[in-house]
């Protein structure tokens, strides 16, 4: 039953991000990216580190996939602001799963909510301009 459960939510969260704006699709994933961090926080408590492993190499994909959606072109400073940070955020998380650091996966949760209610508060009128990703 759990795989089931677990089954219909990933075709769930597919089939909503395939009809969302690149906008809410980002927000899904910055989302998501935060929500998997927490996950293995607590994984790292309950001393489950092959899953606090598989959840930090999720949430390095989906940076990794952030960073190479940013224009540089029409993003400018913001999307090279943007790509240092991610950068960061993955050699953060390369060590946080190294060395099973909760304080380092808290630093960057911390990092991706400002990045999402800095994307969250982007005006709907502007949801399908260009923007740095």
């Amino acid at each position: 039953m759990r795989g089931s459960l677990k089954a219909y939510n990933k075709v769930n969260i597919d089939s909503q991000a395939a009809v969302a704006s690149p906008h809410k699709v980002v927000q899904m994933l910055l989302g998501g990216s935060i929500q998997k961090l927490l996950q293995a926080h607590l994984a790292i408590e309950q001393e489950q580190l092959g899953k606090k492993g598989e959840l930090i190499s999720r949430t390095i994909e989906i940076v990794a996939h952030l960073q190479a959606a940013l224009d540089f072109e029409q993003g400018g400073e913001i999307a090279q602001n943007l790509s240092a940070m991610y950068d960061y955020i993955v050699r953060r998380l390369a060590e946080a799963n190294a060395n099973n650091d909760k304080a380092i996966l808290l630093e960057v949760v911390d990092l991706l909510k400002t990045v999402k209610e800095g994307w969250d508060a982007i005006p709907p009128e502007h949801h399908h301009l260009p923007q740095a990703g």
